[in-house]
């Protein structure tokens, strides 16, 4: 059986809506962040020496890294779900929102949380005017129009697509789930942007996701 080592409110979590949408038996194994630094637990490293979430055993197989997992259960338990037929230019678009969810869109989104952070740290009084010019500009100059070219190119295409590959659901929609999850509830997609909205009100409506917040427990970008 499918083990999956979830880290709560972490990209484990469509890991978990991927399972229920294949509806493939699996059980999960709970790990809690560090209350201070927010990080996993040691106990992580056990199952992967980078001992991040998340990771799945299955047998004897060991799968770490969000895009690796969904592409493994597409192809092990989801060829007539999840992957577009055949080869093509729609073949092409899967691979391509598969990677760029975390390849292009995620970081910029990193990026902006690592900036408030630096804002928010504990710091000597006459340092932090200067941490906090730094942090606002860098986000306004740089992170901030980056953050914009990327959403906007996303509810371009999401005005024409009710998911990334159309009409159906696939593994795609699975891998980009998680950054927009987590624009829309850090107040960065605005209401401007109605296509990603409705999209992501799509995801949260679906009873497979449904089924997989039971399971997975605190998830603050849902």
């Amino acid at each position: 059986m499918i083990t999956v080592h979830h880290l709560s409110n972490s990209r484990s979590q469509r890991i978990l809506w991927m399972l229920e949408e294949l509806g493939v038996p699996y059980q999960v194994r709970r790990y809690e962040r560090d209350p201070e630094t927010m990080l996993a637990p040691a106990s992580l490293k056990e199952i992967h020496p980078l001992g991040k979430s998340p990771v799945i055993t299955d047998g004897d197989l060991v799968v770490a890294e969000s895009g690796a997992i969904i592409e493994y259960l597409a192809n092990t338990y989801g060829k007539d779900t999840m992957l577009p037929a055949g080869g093509g230019q729609q073949w092409l678009d899967y691979t391509y929102w598969l990677h760029y969810a975390e390849g292009s869109l995620m970081p910029p989104l990193v990026l902006r949380l690592v900036f408030q952070k630096v804002k928010t740290s504990p710091m000597p009084f006459f340092i932090r005017p200067v941490a906090k010019g730094i942090a606002d500009k860098t986000t306004a100059t740089f992170i901030g129009p980056m953050i914009k070219t990327h959403l906007d190119f996303v509810e371009s295409h999401l005005a024409k697509n009710t998911w990334f590959l159309g009409n159906q659901l696939s593994a795609a929609d699975i891998q980009m789930s998680f950054p927009l999850e987590a624009a829309v509830a850090r107040g960065m997609v605005g209401d401007n942007r109605t296509h990603i909205t409705a999209w992501v009100e799509r995801v949260h409506a679906r009873p497979a996701y449904q089924r997989a917040l039971e399971k997975g427990g605190k998830y603050d970008f849902a």
